[in-house]
């Protein structure tokens, strides 16, 4: 079961030599596709989506039928830990996620404990040792997590996209109480990878979305520091291969330096970044993922031509480079232009990749 068809991935994210730029996108298996969208009305909602190892399988392997990515990455969601911590998790249409009970208080906060993956995340490494199945070799499957301090932000929150009053508010007025949280929080987040890992996943990646939100001293010591924690706890080698490591802040380009010391393979890019740029400051150390502007893929097979040209140009000759969107594919998208996304990648990169 270990022998992979199509590694390009896996030797991308290590640095080592490809023979073209190896491509997937982040949410893939979304919205964007109507075969997702009659999987997900099938399920009733989106949490049952995630909830069912069959049904997650389907979506996940929906995107490789249609596109000859290089990878497929486990279809769930960051926002599993707080669930099974028991915070009341629950989608509300138009609005996104919300918990019914947030972390607000001390007594909550101290109460806190990492969950065990193998009782209450049960059916996420289901889930993955399905997929690993399904895939059969094909290409390699990536697990995931949220960041530590991302998490939080939603567990103290209780939802997403906000200014991040009440998070910011402890992290000034009650930083005991917010360390506590990340500290349970980065055990959880190791546990999980871990746990994934062991049912089949191939590499791992850390979503930090909100990380981007911080000032430069505050991303340091609450976001940075306990990924680092979590990267210094996971599994590197399974079924005889090393198990790749990307690390994604979302608007963490000012601090590609302090992300590339944790020890991680790879960083993801946001589209805010020049990849030349990123490649200069820390090349020797990581691979990158990245970094087209999801918005792009709303335009026309010529514009995405245009695009991925100039983004794989910005990376320029060598090793190293996993093409991606700078952020999560819309559901505005449309297949027709991730095909020419991928055709395009596929056709212009092996350019750079001659000796």
């Amino acid at each position: 079961m270990s022998h992979l068809h199509n590694d390009i991935f896996l030797r991308a994210l290590l640095r080592q030599p490809t023979e073209r730029t190896p491509i997937w996108i982040m949410r893939q298996a979304g919205r964007y596709l109507p075969e997702y969208n009659q999987t997900r009305a099938r399920a009733g909602d989106f949490l049952s989506l995630c909830k069912s190892p069959d049904l997650a399988t389907e979506v996940t392997m929906q995107p490789l039928a249609r596109f000859p990515l290089d990878a497929a990455i486990l279809f769930s969601d960051i926002l599993t830990i707080p669930d099974a911590m028991g915070l009341g998790l629950h989608f509300v249409a138009g609005e996104g996620p919300k918990f019914e009970r947030p972390l607000r208080e001390e007594w909550e906060i101290r109460d806190l404990q990492a969950p065990d993956p193998a009782s209450s995340l049960s059916y996420v490494t289901d889930a993955v040792r399905q997929i690993r199945h399904a895939l059969d070799g094909s290409v390699p499957l990536i697990g995931f997590s949220g960041s530590p301090f991302t998490l939080a932000c939603y567990m103290i929150e209780g939802q997403g996209g906000t200014d991040f009053a009440l998070t910011k508010k402890m992290l000034y007025q009650r930083p005991d109480l917010l360390h506590h949280i990340l500290t349970v929080n980065a055990r959880a987040v190791t546990d999980y990878l871990n746990a994934q890992t062991e049912a089949g996943a191939q590499a791992v990646m850390i979503f930090d979305t909100w990380g981007g939100a911080l000032s430069h001293t505050a991303y340091h010591d609450f976001s940075l520091a306990y990924m680092q924690q979590v990267v210094r706890g996971l599994v590197r080698e399974r079924e005889g291969r090393r198990i790749p490591v990307v690390l994604f802040t979302k608007g963490g380009g000012l601090w590609l330096e302090s992300m590339a010391a944790t020890g991680c393979d790879a960083l993801g890019l946001d589209w805010t970044c020049d990849l030349g740029s990123a490649r200069r400051r820390v090349g020797d150390q990581v691979a990158l993922q990245g970094n087209l502007d999801p918005a792009v893929m709303l335009t026309d097979p010529a514009t995405i031509e245009t695009e991925v040209s100039r983004t794989l140009a910005s990376f320029g000759h060598g090793h190293g480079h996993v093409f991606n969107l700078g952020h999560g594919i819309t559901p505005q998208a449309t297949p027709e232009n991730v095909a020419a996304l991928v055709e395009a990648v596929h056709r212009l990169s092996p350019a750079w990749h001659a000796d």
